[in-house]
């Protein structure tokens, strides 16, 4: 295989090009799977029964009631699954439970002619409960000893005893929320059977494969007997990896038995309260420091809110373990993870998948002990961050270290940090209620799949006579601007003009046995095998030119005179992979990407209310393939953190008698708070790294959808510092995640009270 990371002379890669379904977005043209709906004769609509409890055994079921409703051809429950009743990838999900695990949950399903129809015959489904105890918080889940899963350990050196005899140590707790997903479209399958018996599935999914292999395992059928398309997602973020499966398997069942066209699309109530969010999770710390501020030992504890079931959560807490270190060199250090199981929904895939979450533990203790240490936190960070050749605590080199230092400085300088920082002080002091604070981050986020098998990819590049070309590969498009990226990356391999190069829809049936567009990885995976294909096919057009140097077209026409193939199926594979989960061990990621934010806020000292005054990021994306689509990705997945860490505050009743114990109060738009213009930074700058080129990657670039989500730890920061100011100098605020308008006000009262003490290194 060539080298993937050289580019020809005038590339289509690197061009700052718009997004290839921009005009169709923009005009509502853009067809997703539930715009097919009209377009689809005899269609059934599914509707859920759900259940009213959080933990309850089912003891009886009568749908006979519902067929009274005018409208309603079919009840599906657990009887009329032909195979294996279940929708997990683990195989602990009950498509039609008999025990329902959370509030909400669909014990069966109605098929009406109309969405209406199916709604009313579901409310006149019979169920019979017996409730039981929920468990509902991290909390409850670890006083009950209510765990599920693996619980990995990764450690370097002794922990403990570098701890004990570090001359500064803390300890202390740090809780994140979980988050929301709240994709535009919401979760949505479409099934109909062919007249060979073809089973058809349309799914807003980022795993056709696994959508493929669920869908038949629950009808009993091999995977050649299911084809699974995916036109485009309104966004996934990681809700599609996993829990599109069993949507898509409740309308293949359905066509199935009635041999009609079957659609289930949740509306947004009901994909809020029937899916699953990012993970909360909960850690202790004991961290060890000396006088100069070098981070000496680390010994945490982190656990996961799972849910009901495991579906990726031992994935994330694995992800999670291996970037509790982000950009710092730890010498001792052990990281421990537990998943709790609650009676929630299963959590599941988020941007970020694990590492944001780990990554904000360390940060949170940087962010409380540097005031103790009688430290800057920008200079803490700073003198704390890996050197090139140090290993992470799982034993991986860390490459390109000084790619961190160098966005560092270049923040320092571009932002002029110093200078603002002067101003904010002044401001502080010349303003008793409201207070400004400058922060800065940096990010290291590791590329690929931490299941090595996962890191491999397939497409199929057709040339036709007239010189056109046709790609497929296994990627999804969930408005990330992956299509836009192969298409230029084809352009690119072939030495063809963008206009002759048209994407197909991803299709099981065309590029088999795919991994999820996940773990940012969407790009190096299939860009690499579009490139192969590309090069297959140029190698053949070579030898037919034989230095002629012919136009595109007429070699084409040539080649095909001679009974040249002019197609080709890709394959990549991810090489220098290495991974022993039961020693948590290896080098699971190709490459680390690199970031840092710097985030100026000012904070009303009676409400709690802010504002983001400025932020300035500078990324490392490697040779970008399409710099348009990065601007948007960082920018994106920065605002997407800020809404995790300030803003989006998910709530479950979680009283100990309540008639509705265990259901999602935050369930709408109105009671979930998403980022707006509003909370949009008032000067947003972002630069990209320069002179990044990354080798034995597709032509030099890197990956962007999820390292930038955690450069706005760099706002949580500033919020922390902001609420500090009201106090005396030297204190450590504690502030909440999210740390909301009022969570921000609490932290700046208890500011206000602190007592003012010695810094540790004064």
């Amino acid at each position: 295989m060539s080298d993937l990371s050289q580019r020809p002379e005038s590339p289509v890669v690197g061009e700052t090009i718009p997004h290839e379904s921009a005009a169709l977005h923009v005009t509502g043209r853009a067809l997703y799977t539930d715009d097919l709906t009209p377009r689809t004769k005899g269609l059934l609509h599914a509707w859920p029964v759900q259940s009213p409890h959080a933990h309850a055994r089912v003891t009886g079921l009568r749908t006979h009631a519902a067929y009274a409703e005018p409208g309603v051809v079919r009840v599906l429950t657990a009887d009329d699954v032909p195979g294996l009743n279940d929708s997990g990838i683990r195989h602990d999900e009950p498509l039609f439970p008999d025990e329902v695990m959370y509030h909400g949950q669909a014990v069966c399903w109605v098929l009406a002619e109309t969405a209406e129809s199916a709604r009313r015959g579901a409310g006149r489904v019979e169920v019979d409960y017996e409730p039981l105890p929920a468990v509902l918080t991290i909390h409850e889940a670890i006083a009950a000893d209510s765990f599920q899963g693996t619980a990995p350990t990764a450690r370097r050196g002794d922990a403990e005893a570098a701890v004990a005899r570090a001359a500064h140590v803390f300890e202390g707790e740090t809780e994140m929320a979980g988050q929301e997903h709240f994709y535009l479209e919401t979760q949505a399958s479409l099934a109909e059977v062919d007249d060979g018996g073809q089973v058809f599935v349309q799914s807003s999914t980022q795993h056709p494969s696994e959508t493929q292999e669920v869908v038949a395992h629950v009808l009993g059928l091999a995977g050649h007997a299911v084809t699974v398309q995916c036109l485009r997602m309104g966004g996934g973020f990681g809700g599609k990896e996993v829990q599109a499966n069993g949507y898509a398997a409740v309308a293949a069942l359905g066509a199935t038995l009635t041999g009609r066209p079957v659609r289930v699309r949740l509306n947004r109530t009901q994909d809020f309260t029937m899916t699953g969010k990012r993970h909360g999770f909960h850690a202790t710390w004991r961290a060890g420091f000396d006088d100069d501020g070098h981070l000496l030992a680390l010994d945490t504890t982190l656990t996961s809110d799972g849910g009901w079931s495991l579906d990726l959560s031992e994935a994330v807490l694995a992800r999670a373990i291996c970037h509790v270190d982000n950009a710092y060199w730890i010498p001792d250090v052990r990281i421990h993870g537990r998943i709790a199981k609650t009676h929630k929904t299963s959590q599941t895939a988020f941007r970020g998948f694990g590492g944001p979450q780990g990554m904000l533990v360390l940060e949170d203790i940087f962010g409380r002990c540097a005031p103790l240490l009688g430290i800057d936190p920008i200079d803490l960070r700073r003198r704390n961050f890996y050197a090139e050749g140090q290993e992470t605590p799982y034993g991986q080199p860390v490459r390109h270290a000084d790619r961190a230092a160098t966005a560092w400085d270049q923040v320092l300088a571009t932002a002029e940090v110093a200078d603002r920082s002067a101003e904010v002080a002044h401001f502080n002091a010349t303003h008793e209620h409201t207070k400004r604070a400058l922060a800065m981050t940096p990010v290291k986020f590791g590329i690929s799949f931490n299941l090595t098998a996962l890191n491999q990819a397939g497409a199929l590049v057709h040339v036709y006579k007239d010189g056109s070309v046709l790609i497929n590969h296994g990627g999804t498009e969930m408005g990330q601007g992956l299509h836009t990226k192969m298409l230029q990356v084809a352009a690119t391999s072939l030495g063809v003009p963008l206009a002759k190069v048209r994407l197909a829809p991803t299709r099981t049936d065309k590029v088999p046995n795919t991994s999820a567009t996940a773990a940012s990885s969407g790009s190096d995976l299939n860009g690499g095998a579009i490139k192969n294909a590309c090069e297959q096919i140029g190698a053949r057009l070579a030898e037919v030119d034989g230095g002629r140097g012919l136009p595109w077209e007429k070699l084409v026409g040539e080649a095909y005179l001679a009974r040249v193939p002019l197609f080709a199926a890709g394959y990549y594979r991810t090489e220098g992979l290495h991974w022993d989960a039961t020693v948590f061990q290896g080098s699971p990621f190709k490459y680390f990407a690199y970031g840092v934010a710097a985030a100026e806020v000012e904070v009303d000292g009676f409400t709690g209310a802010y504002r983001t005054r400025r932020v300035d990021i500078v990324h490392d994306v490697g040779d970008s393939l399409s710099p348009l689509v990065d601007l948007g990705q960082i920018e994106g997945g920065f605002v997407q953190g800020v809404g995790w860490l300030t803003l989006e505050d998910l709530r479950w009743d979680v009283s100990p008698d309540g008639e509705h114990r265990g259901r999602l109060t935050t369930r709408a738009a109105s009671t979930y708070k998403l980022p707006s213009f509003a909370e949009m930074p008032e000067d947003f700058r972002v630069a990209m790294l320069e002179q990044a080129h990354e080798e034995g990657a597709v032509y030099g670039s890197k990956a962007v959808g999820e390292p930038p989500l955690m450069l706005a730890f760099s706002v949580r920061e500033a919020l922390r510092q902001a609420c500090a100011a009201f106090g005396p100098a030297g204190i450590s605020v504690e502030l909440a995640s999210p740390a909301t308008p009022e969570a921000v006000y609490w932290a700046l009262d208890g500011a206000r009270n602190a007592v003012a003490h010695e810094p540790a290194g004064a």
